[in-house]
């Protein structure tokens, strides 16, 4: 941040800063380590207010600054514009807070209690949120009501009861209130509704997206039923750590793409949106050679044999003069009873050391289907990064004594 040249302050809130500055200079260099437990954590609790009632002052002369039109002197189209420019905050972020200092400036009430350090920023955004969207007559009532619950509940809690507010103050307007408000927020949000996808060539694709509420609820559901089941208490520490959450949440994407059954999506041109991965003999026989989905996408022989053995994808399997020799095959997918059977004498993935259950493994088969393995309840199930290293060419696989699988890699 560029310091701003100016004569010795004379306002009460230009020495008070000044002041506050020259304090934390003498306490810059200071060493924390004599520091009691108990003094720390209410120190700790005594910044964040500070915090507060610091960034309350920033907004005050903010919108000062906003009304006395600083910044147009030198051309800034805007104060928000201008502060972001001479201190070297994003524009989103001036802006942002601009918008905060002008609702602070018209709400004594939770001005004051931010000022007093008693509703930090981020709970007074809330509340100033909650606020605007009732009814006038209620304003006023509700922002004291949140104000209260600020002592007791973080922003995202008291979000919940801002939306809630008027169920207090006023039943039955709530409910007429709550209905409009949610009719806007659909409407807004199916009109908000996207999804881009990138391909950075090298074999991974970027995306974002924006959903409706009610149906990220529904994907972040079925996301969950993959990525957090009930653990049971791994037996074997050299299985490594749990993925952190937002990979575990990516590998559930994919297991969610690859089961989800292609025959409930719509057909174009008479066909399904099956995705046909194409493959040598020799790659579908144990080879190494590369294979291709009908999308123009390269994949390794590993992963082909795989979603061949699992996946809701057809295997086109091409003889020497790329002829097609077969194309899916009946029964390539363990049946209902088939795995109720598995479950129950299996109990889950059958590597040595892992606790995944049952209902999330895939069907693997000893004798690979690729090399025309039966498909029955002599099945092994494997969790989906066991099923991997299944068909991974840098793993072996080998029985062990007590009949669950270890996996080395080849040297």
């Amino acid at each position: 941040m560029t310091a701003m040249v100016q004569q010795p302050p004379s306002h009460q809130v230009s020495r008070a800063v000044a002041a506050v500055h020259s304090q934390f200079d003498e306490v810059s260099d200071s060493s924390l380590w004599s520091m009691s437990a108990e003094e720390t954590a209410a120190t700790l609790a005594e910044a964040t207010r500070m915090v507060a009632r610091a960034q309350e002052i920033e907004m005050r002369v903010a919108e000062h600054a906003r009304t006395v039109g600083v910044g147009e002197s030198v051309g800034a189209t805007s104060t928000s514009n201008f502060w972001a420019h001479a201190t070297h905050q994003t524009r989103t972020a001036a802006h942002g807070k601009m918008r905060l200092a002008v609702a602070l400036a018209a709400r004594l009430a939770l001005r004051t209690a931010v000022a007093a350090g008693d509703v930090l920023v981020d709970q007074a955004r809330v509340i100033v949120d909650a606020v605007e969207v009732l009814p006038a007559e209620h304003r006023d009532e509700a922002e004291a009501m949140l104000i209260k619950f600020a002592a007791e509940h973080d922003a995202q809690a008291l979000k919940v009861l801002g939306r809630r507010i008027l169920d207090f103050l006023d039943p039955e307007a709530a409910e007429a209130h709550e209905a409009k408000q949610l009719e806007d927020e659909e409407r807004d949000a199916a009109r908000s509704t996207k999804l881009t996808m990138t391909d950075d060539g090298h074999g991974k694709v970027h995306g974002r997206f924006t959903l409706p509420s009610a149906q990220a609820a529904m994907l972040k559901k079925a996301l969950l039923a993959f990525a957090a089941p009930k653990h049971r208490a791994a037996v074997d520490a050299s299985v490594g750590e749990r993925r952190p959450s937002a990979e575990r949440r990516g590998q559930a994407f994919c297991e969610l793409i690859e089961r989800y059954p292609t025959k409930l999506l719509p057909k174009a041109g008479g066909v399904s949106a099956t995705v046909v991965v194409t493959m040598d003999i020799s790659t579908l026989m144990g080879g190494l050679k590369a294979a291709s989905l009908d999308t123009g996408e390269r994949i390794t022989a590993g992963q082909a044999r795989r979603l061949a053995c699992e996946a809701g994808i057809i295997p086109a399997v091409l003889g020497g003069k790329s002829q097609v020799l077969d194309l899916g095959r009946k029964r390539r997918f363990h049946s209902e009873s088939q795995r109720i059977a598995m479950a129950i004498e299996q109990g889950g993935c059958n590597a040595e050391g892992c606790d995944w259950p049952p209902g999330l493994c895939h069907g693997h088969h000893p004798i690979p289907w690729s090399q025309d393995g039966e498909t029955n309840k002599d099945g092994m199930l494997l969790c989906p990064h066991h099923h991997a290293r299944a068909h991974d060419p840098k793993f072996t696989m080998t029985k062990q004594a007590g009949g669950k699988v270890a996996f080395t890699r080849r040297t």
